[in-house]
């Protein structure tokens, strides 16, 4: 790849729903000429309570969407129940590189620790799967990891409720495991959740910092852009034309109306527009 190659094929990134708009975000901040096309599968959401293998097959269907419809040149799997059930397999069978938010959000949550009593919450398909527990064995850091499901959080942020006293009892249900562990560092292990960071840090205490994978994972793909020499297996990647402005095209696969709107008010105007996916229920 050489230096002065440029591509403006977009960026495709999907998630279950909203949460994935984190890591939305942290893109067209950082990467303001690229074109972004994001897909939120609002009609078959939460996927945390689903089998991995349907996760498995929701993911591949938006994938193929994304690449076939879109022509994208990175697929970021903003969902880390989609990422736990399906990142190895979508690397294997697509042409173009996919990452996920998983080993980014690893990489900054031992870097953050300073005790190494480190946690990670997630959904229970997240957890179930084992995926950061082996992120975190992989990474070769010396931590003592715990972590806690947490059934019912998702449904809370794509409600739009976030700060009710109903969350703040659940969260102090679910995060009693890493209370007693005393970790000093968090890992949001859900894209969702960053849109409970106030109730959460209020559960675990001000001392522990949260990490979300979203920035980390944005500027994964910065430097990917800028690689001039990937692995030999790997497709090769380059950015869009300086200077030029990103669009950002924003698809539903359940109510769009309310994708908009909640959308709007999580992320930004960005989500006026929002598309309607063409498998909607």
């Amino acid at each position: 790849m050489t230096a002065d190659r440029a591509d403006d094929r977009p960026i495709g990134m999907f998630d279950s729903g909203f949460g994935g708009l984190t890591v939305a975000r942290a893109f067209i901040d950082l990467l303001p000429e690229e074109d972004l096309v994001y897909v939120g599968d609002t009609g078959r959401y939460p996927y945390g309570p689903r089998s991995l293998d349907q996760v498995a097959g929701f993911a591949h269907e938006i994938a193929r969407y994304l690449v076939d419809a879109h022509d994208v040149k990175l697929l970021v799997v903003a969902c880390n129940t989609a990422a736990a059930a399906a990142l190895g397999t979508l690397r294997a069978q697509l042409d173009v590189p996919v990452m996920g938010v998983i080993d980014p959000g690893v990489r900054s949550l031992v870097r953050a620790t300073e005790t190494g009593r480190v946690g990670v919450i997630g959904t229970v398909g997240t957890v179930g799967s084992g995926a950061y527990q082996r992120a975190v064995e992989s990474s070769g850091a010396a931590v003592d990891l715990t972590v806690a499901a947490c059934p019912g959080f998702v449904e809370f942020v794509e409600s739009g409720e976030t700060d009710s006293d109903q969350v703040h009892v659940l969260a102090e249900r679910l995060l009693a495991p890493i209370v007693e562990a005393k970790v000093d560092a968090l890992l949001l292990g859900c894209t969702h959740y960053p849109y409970l960071a106030r109730t959460i840090t209020d559960v675990v205490g001000r001392d522990v910092v949260l990490v979300s994978s979203a920035d980390e994972t944005a500027f994964e793909a910065l430097a990917m852009f800028h690689d001039r020499s990937p692995a030999p297996d790997e497709p090769a990647l380059a950015p869009a034309a300086p200077g030029r402005t990103g669009t950002h095209r924003f698809v539903s696969s359940g109510d769009v109306e309310r994708f908009r709107d909640l959308g709007a008010r999580l992320l930004g105007p960005e989500l006026a527009a929002a598309e309607r996916a063409p498998w909607s229920p």
